[in-house]
């Protein structure tokens, strides 16, 4: 099994990367994220690579990132979700992103993907929303207070404090964010037009 490739970039196609290593070009599979991120021909390259091996056909995928791979990894263990797919939610999402949108239960950031409707989107939350938050670069407290709102189970000022941010424009990771952290000092007493003042005055930070 291939691990991971170091060559020389050869040329590109519409989803893949050509990599010359010693002479040999390997057709590398890649998101439109990692493809970008890649330098010109004829410059060097490296890529973790996960190999795909089926009866017919052998196809390689690479990425920028082991923490990419990770992902392209776990999101195929969603009933549904293939390589295709996977790439590209991770074309949409860089990995960090994927993973607090999942973690704080955002199905409409992961439905941007191609292939993703709002039922696999639905599906893809479920199932990986436990073990994204290991992933996710924000603070627990925003993932524990995006999971109350999602269950209902949050004050009414906090829930309405965030759908009113959200409702001006902010995504809903900056609005619970927002909201978590000026909690803090306000409190869960507080009312609706004291947080969404606060959390304003947090997001113009």
């Amino acid at each position: 099994m291939i691990g991971k490739l170091k060559g020389v970039v050869d040329s590109y196609g519409e989803d893949f990367v050509i990599l010359d290593v010693q002479g040999v070009g390997y057709v590398v599979h890649c998101s439109a994220r990692t493809l970008q991120r890649l330098p010109g021909i004829g410059e060097a390259a490296d890529l973790a690579i996960e190999t795909h091996v089926r009866e017919d056909m052998i196809r390689l995928y690479g990425f920028r990132s082991d923490a990419e791979r990770e992902w392209f990894r776990l999101l195929q263990t969603v009933q549904g979700v293939g390589s295709k797919v996977a790439l590209g939610l991770l074309s949409v999402l860089e990995p960090s992103a994927l993973a607090s949108a999942i973690a704080i239960g955002d199905r409409t950031a992961v439905a941007r993907a191609p292939g993703v409707g709002p039922r696999l989107a639905a599906r893809l939350v479920a199932e990986l929303k436990d073990k994204a938050p290991a992933y996710a670069p924000i603070d627990p407290a925003v993932i524990a207070l995006s999971g109350a709102v999602e269950d209902r189970t949050a004050p009414q000022p906090v829930t309405d404090a965030i759908s009113a941010l959200v409702n001006l424009g902010y995504a809903p990771v900056q609005a619970s964010a927002a909201i978590a952290t000026v909690l803090k000092g306000a409190g869960e007493g507080a009312e609706a037009k004291t947080l969404i003042r606060l959390g304003l005055r947090e997001l113009a930070r």
